[in-house]
C-alpha cells in the first residue's frame, strides 16, 4: 500500500448561526445545534470526534480509530450518529473509511457560543 498525500481543502469557517448572545435562535438553526450537540453528548462519540479532529492530515481511517472501547459494530453506528448531524464526513477508499470533521462545523459551534461578540 503506497501513502498517497491528499489535498487538504481550504474551506472557509461560515458558522450556521450567530452568537447567542446576539439574537435568538431561530427554530431551524436551534435543530440543527441541538442535534450537533447532541452527538458530541455522548463519551464515544466525543472521543471518536477527538480521534478524527487530532488526526495528523485532518482525516483518519477507520481502523486508526476504533479503540474506544466498544465493539466495532458499535464504533460504525457511532460515526454514522456524528456524520447525520453533519459533524463528519466521510470517504470509502477499498475497504475503509476515512472521516474528517466536516468544514466550518468547530469554527461554527465555537462562534455560536462565543458571548464576547
Amino acid at each position: 500500500m503506497s501513502n498517497l498525500e491528499l489535498p487538504v481543502l481550504e474551506a472557509e469557517a461560515v458558522p450556521c448561526c450567530a452568537p447567542l448572545s446576539s439574537a435568538e435562535l431561530s427554530v431551524g438553526d436551534s435543530v440543527t445545534m441541538a442535534a450537533m450537540f447532541k452527538a458530541l453528548g455522548d463519551p464515544v462519540r466525543l472521543r471518536l470526534f477527538s480521534k478524527v479532529a487530532s488526526a495528523e492530515g485532518g482525516e483518519a481511517c477507520v481502523c486508526d480509530i476504533q479503540d474506544v472501547g466498544v465493539s466495532q459494530p458499535t464504533v460504525s453506528h457511532h460515526l454514522k450518529k456524528l456524520r447525520e448531524a453533519g459533524l463528519l464526513t466521510s470517504e470509502r477508499r477499498g475497504t475503509w473509511v476515512y472521516y474528517r470533521v466536516a468544514p466550518s462545523v468547530v469554527a461554527g459551534m465555537a462562534a455560536l457560543l462565543d458571548l464576547d461578540r
